[in-house]
């Protein structure tokens, strides 16, 4: 009968089909981890990525994102929507991207959340006209090591609600000479 290897064949394709989107779902989590040695945030599937407001005992309220990792500004960057971090400045300072329009979380004005194309492709979010980065040399939630730091050409600060730089109660900033190694990088 011509209509049963057909049948067979339909079926086999049917059944290959379904273990392949199986497949194909097991290896996409939905969501992708922030790193220091990468420059992605962490997003969901289509969403953007999270910028909450959290409490910091030095700096008061402070930008971090969706898993609580400090966000700063570049003070060399002069408008929302250009980064001067790049190459080995994009390797200490990793940029906040996102593959989705930004989340603001409560305490952030969504409206001061835009994002741009940076040369390498990626969106970079900005926050009040300010390009977001992660600091390599923070390795916890909560860590701000970088803030106050003078590295590639001008200095780099925790950001406040109202996207003005977080500068510590005590006037005094971080010690850069404790977080640099013999030969100027950060031994993180």
């Amino acid at each position: 009968m011509p209509g049963k290897p057909s049948s067979l064949r339909i079926g086999l394709a049917l059944a290959s089909l379904v273990g392949s989107l199986a497949l194909a779902a097991c290896g996409s989590g939905g969501s992708s981890s922030t790193s220091s040695s990468t420059t992605t945030a962490a997003t969901g599937s289509g969403s953007g990525a999270a910028v909450e407001l959290t409490s910091n005992g030095d700096l008061g309220q402070i930008l971090v994102d969706g898993d609580g990792r400090t966000l700063y500004l570049f003070e060399k960057d002069d408008e929302g929507d250009e980064s001067y971090c790049s190459g080995e400045c994009a390797k200490d300072w990793p940029p906040f991207t996102s593959s989705g329009t930004p989340q603001a979380g409560d305490g952030i004005d969504a409206s001061k959340l835009t994002t741009f194309k940076r040369d390498d492709g990626t969106t970079q979010v900005s926050y009040a006209d300010h390009p977001l980065y992660y600091f390599s040399g923070d390795q916890s939630p909560g860590d701000t090591n970088g803030n106050g730091l003078d590295k590639f050409g001008a200095e780099w600060y925790a950001v406040t609600a109202d996207g003005q730089t977080a500068e510590e109660s005590d006037g005094s900033s971080s010690d850069e000479s404790t977080s640099t190694d013999s030969s100027g990088g950060y031994g993180y």
